[in-house]
């Protein structure tokens, strides 16, 4: 505490850095530090947007990190229904430009407009990356391979007799 001329200042330390150690806290003031100051490794995992029902279906995965080359559907705001890929991903912001969603300024120059990754959902992943594929194999098992794997188990009791 400093006095300084009848006011009275309190000076709290609050670690500017980030940390791994933290766990989480009900208090929006620490969920926006962590997420401002986190570092962009971890910023990407921020940038998750829903998968579509048939994606779903097909990995077994509710959400993944957005990335350039997807496809995305908007699902809020203005520009709701409009599918485009992703042309620019900014992790800073953790926002995303869709290619032809854009905006005129009052000069007649487009700018891109910026969304929020929980206002989209994926419809068409980009594939050419090993890692990603990687990624979407592990996991949950798809709920395709566990409905065929029973019927199999059906179909050989009823052959058998059992």
């Amino acid at each position: 505490m400093k006095q300084t001329g009848g006011l009275l200042i309190l000076a709290i330390n609050m670690k500017s850095t980030f940390s791994t150690a933290w766990q989480s806290s009900s208090q929006p003031r620490k969920q926006r530090k962590f997420s401002a100051n986190a570092p962009l490794h971890l910023k990407h995992k921020f940038l998750s947007a829903n998968l579509s029902k048939e994606l779903r279906k097909k990995y077994g995965k509710r959400s993944l990190p957005i990335r350039k080359g997807d496809e995305a559907l908007v699902m809020r705001g203005s520009f709701r229904k409009k599918k485009a890929k992703v042309s620019v991903v900014d992790l800073k912001r953790t926002r995303l430009a869709l290619e032809s969603i854009q905006r005129a300024k009052k000069d007649g120059t487009k700018v891109n407009v910026w969304f929020h990754p929980s206002a989209l959902q994926i419809q068409v992943l980009a594939l050419d990356d090993k890692k990603r594929i990687e990624a979407l194999g592990r996991g949950k098992t798809s709920t395709d391979s566990k409905s065929n794997s029973g019927d199999k188990k059906n179909a050989s009791d009823k052959s058998t007799g059992k």
